[in-house]
């Protein structure tokens, strides 16, 4: 496939016309699908699939396109050269853009994994094995994924990963279920065994009678899973430059004199994630970028856009200056003493339907969900009945912080409408007091 996309770039640089650059990305990926119901398979397919999308330019103007691919080059090239002409068509009809960035200095790059993954059937023969008898609900997804990367300026980039991603519930009753995930890049029978044993242990704690507590302020203990949604809401324009230089970014406050707690350290670790180290003008990402620091800010996610606008150097960011590798370092507290930490409070294992509630305060308002759990004296009582908090990231992360988890999970993004990601996070549990319930 690399090969592939290699002849399509020098292909299009053969059709170039005098005074036009292009730049263009390459998007595939090979994967296998299987969506579980009640325990049992329900639809098994696989995907195929590849993109090219280019940006034809010359000048301060430019316009994009984007094909399907059929991995022929019989039936490829006649259709780029078509995009080549609809886009050069374009061209004189469409305003100097001022804010048009792209790499001139040529830094090719080649990151090519090996394929761990067993044959999907092994898997799937695993788990239907170990779910038998279990209202089990969930879809698998594994495979490989491709990026790259040309221009006519003769930059080169390639990409691939292995990995899986599977995303499942152990349903019990109405809106009561266990949800849990088992990402990475080499499946194992006893992980997954682990995870599924771990949650069939919530699940027989579910089939107790529900509590309801008054709204108020309680000791928490935030999942990996339920901060991870705490930070896809924050990085939501949060961390991008854009929206900082245009007051839109809710950690205004931050940015002016107020911290978090001197153990959050936050960065975008494109090193140890899933996504490519190369973006769609052309520009490298650097290893780690440091967003916070012992509590501090310390820098933004700057795209070519905003770089040129404001006058500064790009350091790789997307379009959307969002994070795809966000790594929250570990803290000091043993995830097997969390219960004991907790002492009397509430076990959350996810959230959803994050908003804001004062975006300049950092505010934040959202449900419990699945298995949420009601502790006393270091031991789960009874699943707590769905409840909305209201908080702020500097009381969750900053005042009322007790600590964070040795342990840090690796969340890989489930989301695939049309390809699978490649966004991940690798964050810890928060043990926090005086969390606010407000129903």
């Amino acid at each position: 496939m690399q090969d592939y996309f290699y002849k399509l770039a020098d292909f299009i640089d053969q059709q170039l016309q005098t005074n036009e650059v292009y730049l263009c990305d390459f998007a595939a990926e090979k994967s296998d699908f299987v969506r579980f119901n009640k325990g049992k398979i329900r639809q098994p397919g696989s995907v195929e699939q590849a993109y090219i999308n280019i940006d034809l330019i010359q000048n301060q103007r430019h316009a994009t396109g984007k094909i399907a691919l059929s991995g022929d080059m019989e039936t490829d090239t006649p259709r780029i050269t078509s995009l080549l002409s609809a886009l050069r068509e374009k061209l004189p009809h469409i305003p100097d853009d001022p804010y048009l960035l792209y790499a001139t200095e040529i830094n090719s790059s080649e990151s090519i994994a090996s394929n761990p993954l067993p044959a999907a059937n092994e898997v799937i023969n695993e788990i239907t094995r170990q779910i038998q008898g279990h209202e089990f609900v969930g879809i698998y997804a594994a495979g490989g994924i491709y990026n790259g990367f040309a221009n006519s300026f003769g930059q080169r980039n390639w990409y691939s990963c292995y990995n899986f991603n599977l995303d499942w519930s152990l349903y019990y009753d109405k809106d009561k279920a266990v949800k849990s995930a088992y990402a990475g890049f080499d499946w194992n029978n006893a992980s997954f065994a682990t995870k599924l044993s771990e949650g069939l242990e919530q699940l027989e704690i579910l089939k107790r009678k529900s509590r309801t507590i008054k709204p108020g302020k309680y000791r928490v203990y935030l999942s990996p899973a339920a901060l991870h949604e705490i930070l896809q809401l924050l990085s939501w324009g949060g961390f991008g430059l854009k929206s900082q230089q245009t007051k839109n970014s809710a950690l205004l406050r931050m940015l002016a004199d107020q911290n978090l707690d001197p153990s959050i350290t936050l960065t975008e670790n494109t090193q140890q994630g899933i996504a490519p180290n190369f973006q769609s003008e052309g520009f490298i990402k650097p290893a780690k970028i440091t967003l916070i620091e012992k509590g501090i800010h310390k820098s933004a996610l700057i795209s070519p856009r905003s770089a040129k606008e404001y006058n500064v150097i790009t350091n790789g960011a997307n379009n959307e200056e969002a994070p795809v590798s966000l790594d929250l370092a570990a803290g000091n507290l043993a995830k097997a003493d969390i219960l004991s930490q907790l002492d009397t409070g509430i076990y959350i294992n996810n959230l959803w339907y994050l908003n804001y509630s004062d975006k300049p305060a950092c505010r934040m308002t959202g449900m419990t969900r699945f298995a949420t759990f009601w502790v006393e004296k270091g031991e789960i009582v009874a699943p707590l009945n769905v409840m909305r908090f209201d908080e702020t990231l500097y009381r969750i992360l900053g005042e009322q912080l007790i600590g964070l988890t040795q342990e840090r999970d690796f969340i890989m993004d489930n989301d695939t409408y049309y390809q699978r990601s490649t966004s991940s996070a690798r964050l810890p549990g928060a043990l926090v007091d005086g969390f606010t319930f407000t129903l």
